[in-house]
């Protein structure tokens, strides 16, 4: 019945926006059709794209995906896009709730309850990924969000592999997934090496071909632009008309910093909020489909990194982020806005107490999380209660 719910909810935001939807599918389709020129056309497009199209900030996987709808007519591609995305979105809270009853295994969870919280949390997590999927036709957010996701239920089945390969498919998507990296470290240490070769290994295959074959390239990660009024940057003193060179570099610092932090204070399912927060609170722009990786980061917090019924954080991001549009209209309260979410978010998740992981948990704990408290299960052996520990621990 939850998942009937939630799909209603999903056709019905879908009939909403799809009329007026596809704002910057144009990119998708143009990089679609460059990526596959090769050595045919006036020479701007295959491994030459980012060179003369700076412009084009997605993934090589997303122009290459992107490219299979460009056989329809324009407006048949489109649809036929945005309803894959927006299906994407109710695999993305599927694989969120059968992560955390993964991870919570053996620990006396109440199943019945945690179905309830998935539903309410993917119940304000769909209109904003409808915002991503279909008014903006952004591919490139919606696979980057949709591996992360993958990547989230590989780390609560301990499987490194997989966390490695997810990881890099949503690098490859997006380069902002850089900051979801932090995953790897929610394994246990012996299964590092192993997730990180796996995940450096396919980001280079995807992107060193277009650095080797133009090193003008390199220019798309200088591409520029404007420092919105409303942004964060401004009331951290950012004054500068567009981007400042140091901006994205930072955003990714931050963002590592943050979820490497997350995760050795055993609190790993904040590592794409904590991942999105860097983003929003750092970018010169403030366009509403950013607020769905910050979404998807509440949305995984409220259903593993706690154990409330009412998962308020993902409410909460909802109608602060995206209600503020519409109900502020001055840019600088925006902006301030912006900054008062991020900070108070990412202090709650990093310094709140939370309810320890195993039976008969107990609320107040600071100390970081012993063996059995936190961190994807892992079971060992036949009929094994699953544990896991933190990976500083390790």
């Amino acid at each position: 019945m939850h998942l009937v719910l939630l799909t209603a909810w999903t056709v019905l935001w879908f009939a909403v926006v799809e009329p007026h939807g596809g704002f910057s599918w144009h990119y998708l389709r143009s990089g679609g059709e460059l990526i596959y020129q090769g050595t045919s056309g006036d020479g701007t497009g295959g491994l030459n794209l980012y060179a003369h199209h700076p412009e084009l900030q997605m993934g090589p996987l997303s122009f290459l995906t992107a490219g299979l709808f460009n056989p329809f007519p324009e407006a048949t591609g489109q649809f036929l896009a945005a309803a894959l995305m927006s299906l994407l979105g109710l695999v993305i809270v599927v694989l969120a709730g059968r992560s955390a009853a993964h991870h919570f295994l053996g620990t006396g969870t109440n199943h019945q309850r945690l179905r309830q919280r998935v539903l309410i949390a993917g119940l304000a997590f769909i209109p904003m990924w409808i915002e991503v999927a279909v008014r903006f036709g952004h591919l490139d957010d919606v696979l980057a969000l949709f591996f992360t996701a993958l990547a989230v239920r590989a780390v609560t089945r301990g499987n490194a592999a997989l966390t490695g390969v997810f990881l890099a498919l949503a690098m490859d998507s997006k380069p902002t997934a850089l900051a979801f990296v932090p995953l790897l470290l929610a394994l246990p240490r012996e299964k590092w090496l192993r997730a990180g070769l796996w995940c450096a290994g396919l980001v280079a295959v995807a992107w060193l071909p277009f650095f080797i074959g133009d090193s003008q390239s390199f220019a798309a990660a200088k591409f520029a632009i404007p420092n919105h009024p409303a942004s964060a940057l401004r009331w951290l003193g950012v004054g500068d008309p567009e981007t400042p060179g140091w901006d994205r570099p930072a955003q990714a610092a931050l963002g590592l910093a943050l979820g490497s932090i997350a995760v050795w204070r055993g609190r790993w399912a904040a590592v794409v909020l904590l991942g999105a927060n860097a983003r929003i609170v750092l970018d010169p722009s403030v366009y509403t489909y950013y607020t769905a990786s910050v979404l998807l980061g509440t949305l995984l917090w409220d259903v593993i990194g706690q154990r409330r019924l009412v998962p308020w954080w993902s409410w909460l991001a909802l109608l602060i982020l995206y209600g503020s549009v519409f109900a502020v209209p001055d840019d600088a309260a925006r902006g301030l806005i912006r900054l008062a979410f991020v900070a108070v978010s990412t202090a709650y998740v990093l310094l709140w107490p939370v309810r320890e992981r195993g039976r008969g948990g107990r609320r107040g704990r600071r100390r970081p999380p012993a063996r059995e408290d936190e961190g994807p299960a892992q079971v060992h052996g036949t009929g094994a209660t699953p544990w896991a520990g933190p990976p500083a621990a390790r």
